[in-house]
């Protein structure tokens, strides 16, 4: 079945847009922070236009729901709402560390556990735990939050691979603290939209879009920012 999707990832300081078009992807990729809502529309509009595909032959829209820096993954999410429902098409969330960890394994093998790190900010990380299964990744437990030392790695008997900036978070805590159990290790991976697109062209065909106003960021912290107290008590441990 032919399948096209637009798919936007704006999570951390990389924006992205992406074309899946038949199991071929074109994408915009830079980094580029504080500039995503100036770029991921027009990248849009020109993916489109050098692929000759028309507005109306989107299938599904595709997105990053995060978890990532708030102002992005809102972004993200209300770029792709605003597109699906003037095109009456559905959305495809995909997590952004599904995405890192489609990075981080892919020359490897099916059954090879993949480990996703995001820095974010505030003393933490997010992390995700994953394996190599087919052309996708499959979750191997819920997506965490916490500081990096406190991170525990999943029981697995393989070797992993990880990416993501959250490796080389507070001086590199959690790279030093998983090397010994790692193969490869890319700390400063950023997740980009054609992998968003990978893992949602999949899953549009299996029945798991959404309607528009479902699609929901996944923050993991409830909370966005940190009080002024806790902000100074930062600064003094570092």
């Amino acid at each position: 079945m032919p399948t096209t999707l637009l798919a936007f990832e704006t999570s951390t300081e990389a924006c992205s847009v992406a074309l899946w078009r038949d199991g071929e992807v074109r994408e915009r990729f830079e980094l580029a922070p504080r500039r995503h809502a100036e770029l991921a529309l027009p990248w849009a509009d020109e993916l489109l236009a050098d692929s000759g595909v028309a507005r109306a032959q989107i299938d599904a829209i595709a997105v990053g729901r995060g978890p990532g820096a708030f102002t992005g993954v809102r972004l993200a999410i209300a770029i792709a709402q605003g597109i699906a429902l003037a095109l009456d098409r559905p959305i495809v969330p995909v997590s952004t560390l599904a995405a890192l960890a489609l990075q981080a394994g892919r020359d490897a093998t099916a059954g090879t556990p993949l480990l996703a790190a995001i820095d974010a900010r505030m003393d933490e990380v997010y992390v995700g735990a994953f394996m190599r299964e087919g052309e996708g990744v499959r979750a191997l437990g819920e997506e965490w939050l916490g500081a990096p030392g406190a991170f525990a790695l999943p029981e697995h008997a393989g070797r992993w691979r990880g990416a993501g900036t959250g490796f080389a978070a507070l001086g590199g805590v959690l790279e030093a603290a998983l090397a010994p159990r790692f193969d490869a290790m890319d700390a400063a991976a950023l997740p980009h939209a054609a992998d968003i697109a990978r893992l949602a062209a999949p899953a549009y065909l299996q029945g798991h879009a959404v309607a528009p106003e479902a699609a929901e960021p996944a923050y993991l912290r409830n909370r966005v920012a940190l009080t002024l107290a806790e902000q100074t008590a930062a600064r003094a441990r570092r």
